[in-house]
């Protein structure tokens, strides 16, 4: 059985959120970005903190565009993601379901993880690669 390992969060002020998931349920912050210190009410697109509960990657965002056909001021969960054995076969496998493939340029020196969508319509992701802050097993 395949564990999620991220989920993606939909904000329109992902340092609020990240501040009050830390201090509520004492999640770590690992990185941020397109975030400015010394303007904390700001919240440019794109953004966003990521933190872990030590076994889940949780990516807060403000997206730069609209990945949904939701809107781009859409918040909420946005998608939620997988580590696989095999990314190539997992792809074959999903697409021969009915799953379809959501164009996704993964942008150079991130995360490579390839966007499909369910027939409910829910958007994921799979990767060969853990998430940073995500469990290993």
């Amino acid at each position: 059985m395949l564990k999620i390992r991220h989920i993606a969060l939909a904000s329109d002020h992902p340092g609020k959120a990240a501040e009050f998931y830390k201090s509520m349920f004492g999640f770590k912050e690992m990185r941020r970005f397109g975030l400015d210190p010394a303007h904390p009410d700001e919240a440019p697109r794109p953004s966003g903190v990521f933190l872990t509960d030590g076994a889940l990657n949780i990516a807060i965002l403000k997206f730069a565009d609209d990945q949904l056909g939701k809107g781009v001021d859409y918040t909420g969960l946005h998608h939620f993601g997988v580590v696989v054995d095999d990314v190539e076969s997992w792809m074959d496998k999903l697409m021969a379901a009915g799953a379809q493939q959501v164009p996704y340029d993964i942008p150079t020196g991130s995360h490579a993880e390839y966007k499909f969508r369910g027939p409910d319509g829910v958007v994921f992701d799979i990767t060969g690669d853990p998430w940073e802050g995500s469990a290993q097993d």
